[in-house]
């Protein structure tokens, strides 16, 4: 069973966003998605200073099974990467929500309202 933290907005390519006290979004992947992907051997992070709109594939995760887009949830600009992924990729696999992958500069924070809450997220998962 994924484990879906409430506190977190999470899109249907299985993103999770959490929007911090400065404003910043944290964007990482969902347990479900580091769970199906197995195990990861390669992240690619995108570029920091780059705009990206929402649902825009910014990101590349591999793992022993495939090579996966990331898209960012929300639209701004990087501001930061988190690049102990580029060493040590695998710390996506120990802990998905710890280990976030890039930090976005929101440029409209009402797009956090059309992404799925914990609930929705575990419903949209329920058949995969």
């Amino acid at each position: 069973m994924s484990i879906v933290p409430n506190d977190l907005k999470y899109a249907k390519s299985h993103e999770w966003a959490k929007l911090e006290a400065d404003g910043i979004v944290l964007v990482g992947i969902s347990d479900f998605a580091q769970e199906q992907l197995g195990d990861v051997v390669y992240v690619e992070l995108p570029e920091q200073g780059r705009s990206v709109k929402a649902g825009e594939a910014c990101a590349v995760i591999e793992s022993v099974k495939a090579a996966s887009d990331i898209y960012s949830p929300v639209s701004g600009e990087i501001i930061e990467t988190n690049t102990a992924l580029a060493e040590t990729p695998e710390l996506v696999n120990q802990d998905s929500y710890q280990y976030w992958l890039f930090r976005v500069k929101i440029s409209d924070s009402t797009e956090l309202d059309s992404l799925l809450d914990a609930s929705g997220y575990e419903t949209s998962t329920a058949d995969a």
